[in-house]
């Protein structure tokens, strides 16, 4: 079986050639938001469509770690290890605390309700940044049909304050989004408006000293499929989601390779011992493959 397409010799270092793409777990909906925690050996990932966060563990397999979920989307970890989430059923942003209550970092912005946080990354410097499309409204699927109120925006909460700020207000839908290693950059795909046939694509900004952004020209458009979700390596490269796997972008947006994956890919994060496992989440199933290189995974 084929699980790889190289179109550059770069491509080739990452691949180990006793590693195969190997199915974990399926018998899901639309899986996504994976997010590793190490200190407790897990992945955890949410089942959307079924209201719920599952756990994946390698000795023990699926279990369930929160239901309902208010139809939880994507999460990461913030730098104190605790879990942050976006909730399509609620329309927010929540921090899992370390004792298990939930606190609300954002449902809301200029006193409307935000439509469906989508996917969340944290900043070194604590603040926390997410999109807010609205998939999540837009059917009784993944959350409740509800009448948006608010442009998709991509938002900013300060640490210190808890201030929400719309810091990108031109995609059509924002959705998945990564700092690059230096966090010099910010690529934040747009995957259209539902039933609009918007074009999609991952833009790219810089990212000054004070936290500001410029920029913002197309990087690198997904074919086949749209960039959900991706992550980076330590080397900068991008690892996005698209219709048939997972395609690897170099920093200068060139396409070197695929990990070719049988069911379209929705999100992807790096875990394991050295942060050289890629778990994958693919509509009905959880993948997982071990490379030769290392995510850029926090904490």
């Amino acid at each position: 079986m084929t699980f790889f397409e190289s179109y550059d010799p770069a491509f080739d270092r990452f691949i180990l050639g006793n590693a195969p793409v190997k199915r974990l777990a399926s018998g899901f909906d639309w899986v996504e938001g994976p997010v590793w925690f190490g200190d407790a050996d897990c992945l955890l990932f949410s089942d959307i469509p079924n209201n719920r966060i599952l756990r994946w563990h390698a000795e023990t397999g699926i279990s369930t770690y929160r239901s309902p979920s208010n139809f939880a989307n994507g999460h990461t970890r913030d730098r104190q290890g605790r879990l942050i989430s976006c909730e399509h059923g609620l329309r927010r942003v929540t921090r899992t605390e370390l004792n298990g209550s939930l606190t609300v970092i954002a449902d809301s912005y200029q006193g409307k309700p935000l439509n469906s946080p989508n996917d969340v990354v944290v900043k070194s410097d604590g603040s926390i940044w997410f999109s807010d499309p609205h998939y999540g409204i837009m059917s009784d699927y993944e959350g409740f049909r509800a009448t948006q109120e608010l442009p998709c925006n991509v938002y900013r909460v300060d640490p210190a304050t808890g201030q929400i700020t719309a810091v990108l207000t031109d995609f059509n839908c924002p959705n998945g989004l990564a700092f690059s290693p230096d966090e010099t950059r910010l690529y934040v795909a747009d995957t259209g408006r539902m039933y609009q046939g918007d074009p999609t694509h991952i833009r790219m900004f810089e990212v000054g000293a004070a936290g500001g952004l410029s920029g913002g020209a197309v990087f690198h458009s997904i074919n086949p499929g749209v960039a959900d979700g991706f992550r980076l390596d330590r080397q900068g490269n991008i690892w996005s989601s698209a219709k048939d796997g997972v395609h690897c972008i170099t920093p200068e947006g060139q396409l070197i390779g695929k990990i070719l994956v049988p069911e379209r890919v929705s999100n992807l994060c790096f875990g394991g011992r050295a942060k050289t496992v890629m778990f994958i989440t693919a509509t009905t199933s959880l993948y997982s493959i071990h490379l030769n290189c290392q995510g850029v995974q926090t904490p």
